[in-house]
């Protein structure tokens, strides 16, 4: 293994022993937090949404709020990638801004599950750490992020 590669897995180590020590509702924030696009367009791929759909879907799934001033950014930047597009829904009493997944925002979102797949498989075969309580600890992540990508994976479908 190269020095650079031994570096990043000794970091990577510390991160996740980090991880481990903190409150399990903290640790499903962060997650959360870094996940985020996929979640959203993950939920979009089941059928199109306005944004407060958005922020409740994910408050109800995950037991996390993101509010507007975190979604609607979101929503403009995965809209100017081109991996959702928007329109106005007139038919209620007040206007909503609809957005549905694209072609693009589908190949990235499969694109990122295959790459979740594949961390959470790495994970999975790491060398455990030199006490028992970390090596508990690291299984305990382990399970966690396996079953994000699971719920993650539910909203595929």
């Amino acid at each position: 293994m190269c020095k650079t590669a031994q570096l990043y897995d000794k970091t990577t180590r510390k991160e996740v022993k980090k991880l481990a020590k903190s409150k399990p509702r903290e640790v499903q924030a962060k997650l959360m937090r870094g996940l985020l696009d996929l979640v959203v367009l993950q939920l979009l791929r089941a059928h199109p949404m306005h944004g407060y759909q958005l922020i409740t879907s994910i408050r109800k799934s995950f037991g996390v709020y993101f509010g507007p001033s975190t979604i609607y950014p979101l929503l403009t930047a995965l809209e100017d990638n081109g991996y959702v597009q928007s329109a106005w829904d007139m038919n209620h009493e007040r206007p909503r801004k609809v957005y549905a997944l694209t072609k693009d925002g589908q190949s990235t979102l499969d694109l990122t599950e295959d790459s979740l797949e594949l961390i959470c498989r790495k994970i999975g075969t790491t060398v455990p750490f030199n006490t028992d309580s970390e090596t508990e600890e690291m299984n305990h992540i382990e399970r966690h992020l396996r079953n994000k990508a699971d719920l993650v994976q539910t909203f595929a479908k």
